[in-house]
């Protein structure tokens, strides 16, 4: 039984994407990052999709053993590491790769001796001040984990961009100065960019790269399309058209009555509200394509259902389907209207959607 509100993932645009991102990163290899259910696109279904990338990123232990159970052999790397000797121990079993940001984790591979050797990152902060090592720690870590005997091949060196999705900004120029500053004596394999840093900063490319939001077809960039980046939208959220019914003039609809019919109108209502993830804060005018047009939202976004002007589209009836982002409505646009991030808005889709996969 097909629901009211669904969200379609092509599967198609996936591999596209990640084969723009290879042809811009040219001879790097790539972490593709499905932390978070794969941005809300889901993890399992992205990665058995994604099985060309080199690595997968997922943010934490469960989302890791998830790719596992369900068969994914590549290589997964645990962005937040892990934080106690349990974790550790899973991450061993699992074959998972760590990120090392923190003195705690040190002392815990330190303390580790179970025959498992693991591939580590270790992360430095070159100017985010979230996670990692300062420029001046480093060296001691280096010498830490040398005496693990962590082989070189194993062993590689990460930093996270604050401001790459700002051109202009000169903070990732500071980044990559201190990032170099440090790594330039260890001849260790480096990783620094985002899917930003990948588009706006090809020469901090390092060996690694690690995508997430342009995997799924979305800008980094605010005004910029992912069009123009060589991107296509990988999920289209659609709904369905519940009930139409007529408004006379001067009536308002919706919770609070903040919208108020400035003529005799007709409005469409669907299945769609903050239940499913639409945001509350989404505004009136609004747009959601039906029938190949552009309608505006009208009145409050409610838990199950939001109400769409459809006036001048005398087609629509019960059962119409309508877009509220994908391929003829950019979930970036639709995120800059409720005063968000697309992040938000893809990784806020709830269970109650189904997920169809192309």
């Amino acid at each position: 039984m097909t629901r009211l509100i669904r969200a379609t993932i092509d599967t198609a645009a996936l591999r596209a994407n990640l084969a723009r991102i290879r042809a811009v990163a040219a001879g790097r290899r790539v972490v593709a990052v499905v932390k978070a259910n794969g941005y809300g696109h889901g993890a399992v279904t992205v990665a058995r999709a994604l099985d060309a990338a080199d690595a997968f990123g997922v943010a934490r232990l469960e989302e890791g053993i998830e790719l596992r159970a369900a068969g994914v052999a590549r290589p997964i790397l645990l962005l937040e590491g892990v934080v106690t000797r349990e974790q550790l121990q899973a991450a061993a079993y699992h074959r998972f790769e760590l990120v090392v940001h923190e003195p705690s984790q040190l002392a815990l591979l330190e303390a580790w001796r179970g025959p498992q050797q693991f591939a580590l990152w270790v992360k430095l902060d070159t100017g985010m001040h979230r996670l990692g090592f300062r420029p001046e720690e480093c060296q001691a870590v280096f010498t830490r984990l040398g005496e693990l005997v962590v082989p070189a091949s194993q062993l590689r060196v990460m930093t996270h961009f604050a401001c790459a999705d700002e051109r202009a900004s000169p903070v990732t120029h500071e980044q990559i100065t201190r990032f170099d500053a440090v790594v330039a004596a260890h001849g260790l394999e480096t990783s620094l960019c985002n899917s930003a840093g990948i588009f706006g900063w090809p020469a901090a490319h390092g060996n690694w790269v690690r995508p997430g939001l342009s995997l799924y077809g979305v800008s980094p960039f605010a005004g910029e399309s992912a069009a123009s980046l060589g991107l296509a939208p990988v999920m289209t959220l659609a709904t369905t058209v519940i009930a139409t019914h007529r408004v006379a003039r001067g009536e308002c609809v919706g919770y609070g009555h903040v919208w108020r019919a400035p003529r005799d109108s007709r409005v469409a209502i669907l299945a769609a509200g903050y239940a499913d993830g639409v945001l509350r804060s989404l505004p009136g005018g609004s747009p959601v394509v039906i029938l190949g047009r552009r309608a505006p939202l009208v009145g409050r976004v409610s838990m199950d259902m939001i109400a769409i002007d459809v006036t001048d589209l005398p087609d629509v009836e019960v059962g119409t389907s309508a877009e509220l982002w994908g391929p003829t409505l950019p979930v970036e646009e639709v995120a800059a209207h409720a005063g968000t991030l697309a992040y938000e808005l893809l990784c806020g889709i709830t269970q109650r959607v189904e997920r169809q996969t192309l």
